[in-house]
């Protein structure tokens, strides 16, 4: 699928469900949001632009901290809702701009802090997006990522980013921790830290936050239930008490790098 398609339909997936996005609960709460806080090593003075903000809880979490936030995203509908979240908090030191992460509207050596969480598997072009992020952090500044990963074996893999596809097609691909590494320190980051996190899915709310209803829903819901023995194994596929499907468990990852200083 072209580039512009796979925008198109992330812009009309999250513009559907941007409600859904603010208040779920792992998508609002979380170990991985509250370390990156915890790390981010934030200042008064600094200015911070939060790349895919979606529900906008990054931005939300850091705007009390620092000078500035800009919270980017590709779809208006999320940042109008972003932005009632946040406002409505009482933070008013935080821009909400229409941009791509691929293509970021900010001159080079911006900002002192980049994050991105739980958004880079929807991108087409995730070199892109780090070759970007590169170019707009400060010499010596950080950029703070979280997103869910893949399994390191093929067929694991090939099974989770399948049953992502199929819940939301806006889901382009998760990445290996290995992958995230090799491409960072290639692009010119120096990695300082990574703590991986078990994720659990409870499958309604993961299927209603998509809006995936109906035999789809159904046939997604049967996948995991009828997988191997492996596949349950690995992913710790935990059936309800009468019939059905109620979690599963994937994982995500938080990487804090440093732009080398030039």
């Amino acid at each position: 699928m072209e580039k512009d398609q796979i925008k198109n339909q992330m812009r009309k997936q999250f513009s559907k469900n941007a409600e859904h996005y603010v208040t779920s609960a792992i998508h609002a709460q979380g170990e991985d949001l509250a370390l990156l806080v915890a790390s981010s090593q934030v200042a008064e003075h600094m200015s911070v632009l939060d790349i895919a903000t979606g529900g906008g809880h990054v931005a939300n979490a850091l705007a009390p901290l620092v000078s500035r936030v800009t919270a980017l995203d590709l779809t208006e509908g999320m940042l109008e809702v972003a932005a009632r979240f946040i406002q409505g908090n009482g933070h008013e030191n935080v821009d909400f701009v229409t941009g791509d992460a691929e293509h970021i509207p900010f001159p080079d050596n911006s900002f002192d802090l980049v994050t991105c969480r739980i958004a880079a598997h929807h991108f087409p072009d995730v070199s892109s997006f780090a070759s970007e992020a590169y170019r707009v952090t400060k010499p010596g500044g950080r950029l703070l990522f979280i997103d869910n990963v893949a399994p390191e074996q093929d067929e694991l893999d090939r099974f989770y980013n399948d049953i992502e596809k199929r819940r939301d097609p806006s889901h382009v691909r998760a990445w290996r921790k290995t992958e995230w590494i090799g491409l960072l320190e290639r692009m010119g980051y120096r990695v300082e830290t990574m703590v991986s996190f078990a994720k659990k899915f409870h499958f309604d709310d993961w299927c209603t936050r998509a809006s995936l209803l109906g035999e789809e829903r159904l046939e997604l819901e049967a996948r995991l239930l009828h997988a191997t023995e492996e596949i349950r194994h690995y992913f710790n596929v935990v059936e309800k008490e009468q019939s059905g499907l109620l979690s599963f468990e994937g994982e995500s990852v938080y990487i804090q790098a440093i732009k080398r200083g030039v």
